[in-house]
C-alpha cells in the first residue's frame, strides 16, 4: 500500500500543476475577452461620435459662410491691413480653425503651408503676405522673432523638406547638399541668412518644414479676438518672442 501511495503522489502534482496551468490560461483568456470588449465598446462610442446630425451640417455650413462674410469685410476695410511694420521678417503661427473655416480661408493657409495648428513658418513681410495674413486673421498670430528664437527654433524644431519627406537637421551634409550652391553650408548659416532676410531667404525657408510646435500649458484662449484688443490672433509685433519661447 506503502508503495501504490508514493506511485500515485507524482501523479496528484501533474493534476495539481496541469490545474495551474488551465487556472491561468482561463484568466488570460478572461482578461482578453474583457479587453476585445472595452476596444470595442470604444470603436462604437468613437463611431458614434463622428456620426453628425443635420443639424451639426447647418451648424457647420452657417460657420463656414460666416467666416467668408467675415473675411470680405476684413479686405474691403479702408484702414491698412496691419500697422507699419518694424521688420522684414515675421514668424506666423497658426493658432486656430478646424470646422468652422470656409474652403477660401483653409486654401489660404495650406498656400501658407500652415496645415496644422501650432505650425509655425518664417516669411519675408510683403503686401502679398500681409494680404494674405488679413483674410486669415482670426487662424493665425504673428510678429518679429529675435535672433535668439530663430536660432532656438531652427536648432530645437528645424526639420528638412526634401523630397516631400520630413528629415531632422542632425547633419549639416543634408544642408550642405541642398543650399551648397547658396553658399549656406550648415546650421548658422541658415540662421544667419533667415534673421537677415538674405538674398536665398526663399530657398532656405523652402528648405525647411513647416515648425510644429509645443501646445503650452493651459492651452491657447479658443477666441478670435486681435491681440490688441485682449485676444490671441494678428501682429503682436515684438511680443510673438514671448509666445514662441512657451511654444519652443
Amino acid at each position: 500500500m506503502a508503495e501504490e501511495a508514493a506511485a500515485a503522489q507524482p501523479l496528484t502534482y501533474v493534476q495539481e500543476a496541469i490545474l495551474k496551468k488551465r487556472k491561468s490560461t482561463e484568466e488570460w483568456a478572461l482578461r482578453r475577452k474583457a479587453q476585445l470588449e472595452l476596444r470595442q465598446k470604444r470603436s462604437k462610442q468613437s463611431k458614434s461620435s463622428d456620426f453628425k446630425m443635420p443639424e451639426q451640417f447647418i451648424r457647420d455650413y452657417r460657420d463656414k459662410e460666416l467666416d467668408l462674410i467675415r473675411m470680405n469685410h476684413r479686405v474691403k476695410r479702408r484702414a491698412p491691413p496691419v500697422a507699419p511694420l518694424n521688420s522684414k521678417l515675421l514668424f506666423i503661427i497658426r493658432i486656430q480653425g478646424k470646422n468652422d473655416m470656409h474652403p477660401k480661408t483653409k486654401k489660404i493657409l495650406n498656400n501658407l503651408r500652415l496645415r496644422r495648428v501650432l505650425s509655425g513658418i518664417f516669411v519675408k513681410a510683403t503686401e502679398a503676405i500681409l494680404a494674405m495674413l488679413q483674410k486669415v486673421e482670426p487662424y493665425v498670430t504673428y510678429g518679429y522673432p529675435n535672433l535668439t528664437n530663430v536660432r532656438e527654433l531652427i536648432v530645437k524644431k528645424g526639420f528638412a523638406n526634401i523630397d516631400k519627406q520630413r528629415v531632422p537637421l542632425t547633419d549639416n551634409n543634408i544642408i550642405e547638399q541642398e543650399l551648397g550652391k547658396y553658399g549656406i553650408l550648415c546650421t548658422e548659416d541658415i540662421v544667419h541668412e533667415i534673421a537677415n532676410v538674405g538674398p536665398h531667404f526663399k530657398e532656405v525657408t523652402s528648405f525647411l518644414w513647416p515648425f510644429m510646435l509645443n501646445k503650452p500649458e493651459g492651452g491657447l484662449r479658443r477666441t478670435k479676438r486681435m491681440y490688441k484688443d485682449g485676444g490671441e490672433t494678428g501682429n503682436r509685433e515684438d511680443h510673438i518672442n514671448e509666445l514662441i519661447s512657451k511654444l519652443n
